[in-house]
């Protein structure tokens, strides 16, 4: 059995990098988002169904850390600023390549994604937090446990209660084996089971995920409210824009018709009321010469 020579693999392994970076670098510069991803604690299932969805909307592209380094240092030549996303690699980066929405794409991936336990060693996602309440714990040791995670509780109508809500991880925070033991005997499921987007990058600027996490209710309701203070300082203002157009002109005419009601002046539009006008006084002269 002939065996190949040392040089001889040192070479493959240097053209297989080569070929992975100048790879990525073209990516780079054929699509104008791109996005870090972790693919850290997600099961190859998941990742099958996370590309199933964005089939022919996204490109996953996975390899070292240390080559996507070296295309993100080649791609800056061309493409200012995309070097940022060098240090928003956690866990086991990948690349997203894609020419849609940033925000489309992060909304379709954070649906995607389910709860899940906790386990010993990993980070937490956000302030974990145990809820005051009942438990499903009969009296005993557990009132301990839960006492050295540095959470209250108490025997209330023969379970153990939890007696104030208790932040147990703040956010970065690795979990102990003895909180994610707990965690999951209080049926708590903090991490989310999917392929985490870390950034994403377009025409320069480097969007986080506390900014592309957009709450999509919030932002209705804040856009409704916007559009209607704004369409009531408009009003106010008497600002010209055809949208109000229609209120401008049933305001005007309220206010015309008003105004010749009060002078009494004899024209179709106010004539109607001007008699009506004169009956009321008519009757209540009647009535006042009557009595």
């Amino acid at each position: 059995m002939t065996h190949g020579q040392p040089g001889e693999h040192q070479t493959k392994a240097a053209s297989y990098k080569k070929e992975q970076v100048a790879k990525v670098v073209q990516l780079l510069k054929e699509y104008p988002i791109i996005g870090i991803a972790n693919m850290e604690n997600l099961p190859a299932s998941a990742l099958q169904q996370m590309r199933g969805k964005l089939r022919g909307r996204a490109e996953m592209f996975m390899t070292k850390r240390r080559l996507i380094h070296l295309a993100l240092q080649e791609a800056e030549k061309g493409r200012k600023g995309i070097l940022q996303l060098d240090g928003k690699m956690t866990g086991m980066p990948a690349l997203l390549f894609t020419k849609e929405n940033p925000f489309s794409i992060y909304r379709i991936i954070k649906k995607s994604k389910s709860p899940a336990y906790a386990k010993a060693g990993q980070q937490a996602p956000h302030d974990i937090v145990v809820k005051a309440g009942p438990t499903p714990f009969a009296p005993g040791p557990v009132i301990g446990e839960l006492g050295r995670l540095g959470i209250k509780a108490g025997v209330d109508a023969g379970k153990i209660s939890i007696k104030e809500d208790k932040i147990v991880a703040p956010e970065g925070k690795v979990i102990s084996p003895e909180l994610a033991s707990m965690l999951m005997r209080l049926d708590i499921k903090p991490m989310e089971l999917g392929l985490d987007i870390t950034a994403i990058f377009e025409a320069g600027t480097v969007y986080g995920k506390q900014v592309l996490d957009v709450d999509e209710e919030q932002f209705k309701a804040t856009m409704t409210q916007a559009a209607s203070w704004a369409r009531n300082l408009a009003f106010e203002a008497a600002y010209p824009v055809k949208e109000l157009m229609p209120d401008f002109i049933a305001k005007a005419h309220r206010e015309a018709k008003a105004l010749g009601t009060e002078a009494a002046i004899l024209v179709p539009g106010v004539m109607p009321e001007l008699l009506a006008q004169a009956q009321r006084q008519m009757l209540g002269l009647k009535q006042t010469a009557g009595n």
